[in-house]
């Protein structure tokens, strides 16, 4: 095991960004900004032993300034969206910054994937800890949040993202990892339409227009979303059907199945010419599936690499989008003074098949 620490660039207002590189002792390596808390690159062996780098990303910390599509972004302090972005704590209406439309998107334009964060190297543990202090009203949400997100690599190549914090009021937080994943390389011009993904879900919540949660639970049995049984992702991503319509594809929340609090497999995605298994483990109970449906406009990421749609798949774990306003939903509340405490793990291996 190992870490190393470098330089990043300059963010526009002249703060110097760094980034670390930790590596395990089974040849993988992953890299991490302070900037945004950013998950930058995570390189792994293939079936035939050769290394690529399976996530998106960027060069320097400037592109990560102008980065629209989130990758591999810390978001907080609420992820996903909320409608009319407004919502209420003991019968007081809170009101955040609209970013997308008349709602909020990834805590609006003041998130946390836009900030530098402090750091703190654990090199005992092969991990780093990012810490921000978010002042009450930051985002437009109360309370003063005290957040700790660590980045562990451990030999069985598993990368632990850790969330911790308190809050001195009552307040909501939901937060999430936004690194878009292509098993074949983010670089091969591969689509991640070719993965095959099994979710461990017998439910999604559909959307309305506007990407907005309408309230319902449905059932996946008979729909396009149901990946009970693993299927490549592109076999169903353009069917005629109003939710993959809507979302240009998939990009719908799953009710995870066995929520209990604790940690436990949800995911698994496969990619045939790599041989690498993606498997996904959280303790909250829905997840984000993203098939990166526009990421496209000639995006040039690191290495010169273009992106485009569909070229990396988000899992983003999570309490459910707008849960705020349907109480059916588990709720994202957190009174003042308990702890927020939630893991993800995404492991990359070689599959046995």
């Amino acid at each position: 095991m190992s870490m190393r620490k470098g330089i990043f660039g300059k963010t526009s207002n002249g703060e110097v960004a760094h980034i670390i590189t930790i590596a395990n002792n089974s040849g993988m390596s992953i890299e991490v900004t302070d900037y945004g808390a950013t998950l930058v690159s995570v390189s792994v062996p293939d079936k035939e032993g050769r290394l690529s780098d399976v996530v998106l990303g960027y060069d320097d910390v400037t592109d990560y300034e102008r980065n629209t599509a989130y990758l591999g972004a810390t978001i907080g302090r609420i992820g996903n969206r909320i409608a009319k972005a407004s919502f209420s704590i003991d019968g007081k209406e809170y009101f955040m910054d609209k970013n997308e439309g008349e709602n909020v998107c990834h805590s609006g334009p003041h998130g946390y994937h836009g900030m530098l964060w402090q750091m703190e190297l654990r090199e005992e543990e092969n991990m780093v800890a990012f810490h921000h202090v978010s002042p009450h009203l930051e985002q437009g949400i109360p309370g003063r949040f005290d957040v700790t997100v660590t980045y562990q690599l451990t030999d069985e190549n598993e990368i632990r993202i850790h969330y911790s914090g308190c809050s001195d009021r009552d307040t909501i937080v939901n937060m999430t990892n936004h690194s878009y994943f292509n098993l074949a390389g983010h670089e091969s011009g591969k689509l991640i339409t070719g993965h095959e993904i099994w979710i461990d879900a017998d439910a999604f919540t559909p959307v309305g227009e506007d990407l907005i949660p309408t309230g319902e639970i449905r059932p996946v049995e008979g729909t396009y979303m149901d990946f009970r049984t693993a299927k490549k992702i592109g076999r169903d991503i353009d069917a005629a059907d109003e939710q993959l319509r809507i979302g240009g594809g998939y990009d719908h929340n799953f009710v995870l199945n066995h929520y209990d609090g604790t940690l436990r497999k949800v995911a698994e995605v496969f990619e045939e010419g790599s041989g690498r298994k993606l498997e996904v483990f959280t303790d909250l109970p829905g997840m984000q599936m993203y098939a990166g449906n526009f990421l496209g406009g000639g995006s040039v990421g690191k290495d010169g690499a273009v992106y485009r749609n569909r070229s990396g798949l988000a899992l983003e774990t999570q309490y459910f989008p707008d849960a705020v306003h349907h109480a059916n939903f588990p709720q994202p509340f957190l009174k003042a003074g308990e702890p927020y405490d939630t893991t993800t793990v995404y492991r990359i291996t070689v599959a046995n098949r």
